[in-house]
């Protein structure tokens, strides 16, 4: 008997011993970065920029690949399926939620099929009209809608996008019929706007912000739970009467799911430090966003959170799923 315990305890030692070895040395090669939309873009601009940061201090380059398409699904499917060892990591945004409540049949679980390590920044949306609109407040615009069931319509970058289900929350929340008209991206809903083919459209404030500066568009209000610290005057969508409402995008690491804690540990203290190096800090804000790490389990939360308000979202408005 003692016989067998010692060699259950040796094999479970010579098991061990690798992912050990492997958390002490990490890293000793490149580590890659998945993320699933337009080179250029957000996604790719953030982890580009937290990722050329960590890169000081893991003594290690950084490799940044889009995989587009699918609404981020392709990226996400290559992480989950990567070994567990911290050198594959995926820079998932708010649309990883969304499509784990959008989409009928992934290849992953949203939540169980990753290892979360920290987010890095939160950014609110925006809801914009144009300069020459008659409607000076959202509480004046949603009295319209009232008033006239989905006389008032709201552009998004989508189908299915952050930017289409936070419009659905605000009709859920408000009670006010507003029309949904999908566009393909966020520069053709911004396009649409100005030509006055939809008189709102919720974007993000990388997407507006240079109309708005050239007097072409304002906002009526920021979806985040605080009012934006770049437009401290534009009230939040829950000040103009729809209490409880809040949406705010996010960015943040994930590795496949198993991959060793000290390893997580690691890249979650490396991505910590970038956060607070002001030049990062300086960028993300430039993007409309606010660096904001987290703990691993602070992340999960999240994301389990988001993953339950979005596929109700989902089934209220029927929205068909992809």
């Amino acid at each position: 008997m003692r016989r067998r315990q010692f060699v259950a305890a040796g094999l479970t030692l010579a098991c061990a011993a690798p992912l050990t070895a492997s958390a002490q040395d990490f890293p000793d090669k490149p580590i890659k970065i998945y993320q699933g939309f337009a080179a250029g873009g957000n996604a790719d601009t953030i982890a580009r920029v937290i990722s050329a940061e960590m890169s000081r201090g893991l003594g290690q380059p950084f490799v940044v690949e889009a995989q587009t398409g699918a609404g981020g699904t392709i990226a996400a499917t290559t992480v989950a399926r990567a070994r567990p060892d911290g050198y594959t990591l995926l820079l998932a945004t708010g649309g990883h939620a969304v499509a784990g409540a959008l989409y009928n049949k992934l290849n992953y679980q949203t939540v169980s099929d990753f290892q979360m390590i920290s987010t890095v920044t939160f950014f609110p949306f925006l809801l914009v009209v144009r300069a020459d609109s008659p409607y000076r407040s959202l509480a004046e615009l949603l009295a319209a809608a009232r008033a006239d069931a989905r006389s008032v319509s709201y552009g998004s970058a989508g189908i299915g996008s952050t930017h289409h289900l936070a419009g659905e929350l605000l009709v859920k929340s408000a009670k006010a019929e507003l029309l949904h008209v999908p566009y393909r991206g966020d520069a053709a809903a911004v396009t649409a706007l100005l030509g006055g083919e939809v008189p709102l459209i919720v974007a993000p404030p990388t997407a507006v912000m240079a109309n708005i500066k050239a007097g072409k568009l304002r906002a009526l209000a920021t979806t985040g739970a605080q009012r934006w610290s770049a437009m401290p005057e534009v009230p939040t969508v829950a000040e103009q009467g729809v209490a409880g409402y809040d949406v705010s995008s996010w960015a943040g690491f994930m590795a496949p799911a198993g991959t060793p804690r000290p390893v997580v540990e690691r890249l979650r203290a490396e991505a910590l430090k970038a956060l607070q190096v002001a030049a990062v800090r300086a960028r993300l804000e430039d993007m409309g966003g606010e660096a904001r790490g987290s703990t691993p389990e602070e992340m999960t939360t999240m994301v389990s959170a988001e993953l339950k308000r979005w596929t109700a979202v989902v089934n209220d408005a029927h929205i068909p799923r992809q």
